[in-house]
């Protein structure tokens, strides 16, 4: 494949990463919009938000799997055409639960395009220096769809209903076919193995329940998602480590930098998740800024990540992949922080160096992806992009039902309800008790008051909680990842590399 045509496929596969990364940014902008038309409940709305990382985390594996063996191109074209079908049924939507479908429908076409084209960069780009750039210019994508999502949807919002939040992925997803069937070459393992077809069901139902089981954390349902997670899951590490070609190659993780990037990649999706959709939320219900203007002030993330990408594999060249990598984390961990030690009332200075921060910490991430697909020969490409998506996803399901459950807790905690008004709503949500307040007359405007400042207060407090993942995962990163790894070379293999282990006999 000649240089000219690499670059090219490149283009169209960071463009598919610049979409869906947008569509997840514009459903933060726009969920005040479609709170106020569709009237969810807060299981609803929690929904809304998080069925997307449900279908993608729970097909994931299974669908890398399959354009392992049916071809990677095909099933990145297959998921471009889901995509935008899924998006043009949101004009049929009038209820949150057609919403819910239309969100987990984009998810299965989303777990069809983000492996695909991190498992085609691996493939395409055969020299780790080359990789390594690809992966920060990827990377850099996801910065600039952060970027574009929440001024897009602010845009989009101004002038339309939020219906056309969705419905801007339709062209897109035209042209992204009609690219990618002219420019990208098809690609998949040569000697797949049998299917298995016990593992694909055994993986669905663990992620699934595995999400399920965090969402509902505390309730008797919850608890029995979190064991049946747990047993369907070991059940599922343990065949892929019996078997001699596994649905998913587990024994990646053997390679001590694929593990440390893993851990990276993990890790800020629970920080980044939560606080972004926390953040969108204050600039509006608190600040006051329209979805626009909203999306305009969260530009200093996608800054900081944008510019920051596409330098970290030189940086790394200098200094060190492992300097990058946790030092990102660590750039990170401060910019969280500056969220709880910034001087009350918050304002939006802060905020914008937090975020800034926070972007720049981002960039290690481009580090991450290269020191995971380094990690795996080309044939196991799928498996490590099911890998470090399903981090993400994962931990973008974590992020919200964890430290927005933090967050939650310290909002209630931070309200005092004036007798006469229902508590069980203000206390809910920000969104319910301005609600309550606009009905309340002459007392409204004191609950409003204590209803906004106890947001503040509970969004300091998960930045305090997102620092000290990302600087615990910072430590973590570092004492995983070799200090002679260099970008240039292979990361150091694996087990299942080294030629020395015996194949078990398949089950």
């Amino acid at each position: 494949m000649t240089t000219k045509r690499r670059w090219a496929a490149l283009a169209v596969l960071s463009a598919s990463l610049l979409l869906v990364v947008m569509d997840l940014t514009i459903l933060n902008v726009a969920l005040p919009a479609i709170s106020e038309e569709l009237r969810p409940g807060a299981i609803e709305l929690l929904w809304m938000v998080d069925a997307y990382s449900l279908a993608v985390s729970g097909l994931l594996v299974t669908v890398s799997a399959l354009g392992d063996r049916w071809g990677r191109k095909r099933m990145l074209i297959s998921g471009f055409a889901l995509f935008g079908t899924a998006s043009v049924a949101v004009v049929l939507v009038d209820s949150g639960a057609g919403l819910i479908a239309v969100r987990a429908l984009l998810g299965v076409g989303g777990a069809m395009i983000m492996p695909s084209t991190l498992s085609m960069i691996r493939t395409v780009f055969t020299d780790p220096k080359e990789r390594a750039t690809a992966l920060g210019v990827w990377s850099a994508m996801a910065a600039l769809g952060g970027a574009l999502g929440p001024i897009l949807g602010g845009l989009l919002l101004e002038a339309f209903s939020w219906h056309a939040a969705f419905l801007v992925n339709v062209p897109v997803m035209a042209l992204a076919i009609l690219a990618g069937l002219i420019l990208l070459p098809e690609s998949r393992n040569p000697r797949p193995g049998r299917w298995d077809a016990l593992g694909t069901l055994l993986s669905i139902v663990g992620m699934v329940a595995l999400v399920y089981g965090i969402k509902h954390a505390g309730q008797p349902v919850g608890w029995i998602a979190l064991t049946a997670a747990a047993v369907t899951l070991a059940w599922f590490v343990r065949r892929c480590l019996t078997r001699r070609d596994p649905l998913l190659e587990i024994r990646l993780f053997g390679s001590p930098s694929f593990s440390a990037g893993t851990v990276a990649a993990l890790t800020t999706s629970i920080a980044m998740a939560a606080m972004m959709l926390l953040l969108a939320q204050w600039m509006q219900l608190v600040m006051g800024y329209s979805p626009l203007e909203t999306g305009v002030r969260m530009l200093p993330t996608a800054v900081g990540a944008f510019v920051m990408s596409p330098l970290a594999p030189a940086l790394a060249a200098r200094i060190g992949a492992r300097t990058v990598l946790a030092g990102g984390l660590l750039v990170a961990g401060v910019g969280f922080l500056v969220l709880f030690v910034a001087p009350s009332p918050l304002g939006y200075g802060p905020v914008a160096l937090s975020l800034l921060l926070v972007g720049a910490g981002m960039g290690s991430l481009a580090i991450a992806s290269a020191v995971i697909m380094a990690g795996a020969p080309p044939e196991k490409a799928g498996s490590a992009a099911a890998i470090e998506e399903t981090s993400y996803e994962l931990g973008a399901a974590l992020g919200v039902a964890v430290l927005g459950s933090v967050a939650a807790a310290v909002y209630r905690a931070h309200l005092v309800v004036p007798d006469g008004l229902p508590a069980h709503a203000v206390q809910e949500s920000l969104g319910g008790a301005l609600e309550v307040a606009r009905e309340a007359g002459a007392a409204g405007a004191a609950l409003a008051r204590q209803a906004q400042a106890a947001f503040t207060d509970s969004l300091a407090v998960t930045g305090a909680a997102g620092a000290a993942l990302m600087l615990g995962a910072g430590v973590v990163v570092w004492w995983l990842t070799p200090g002679a790894l260099a970008l240039t070379d292979h990361a150091e293999p694996g087990p299942q590399e080294s030629g020395r282990r015996q194949e078990p006999a398949e089950r």
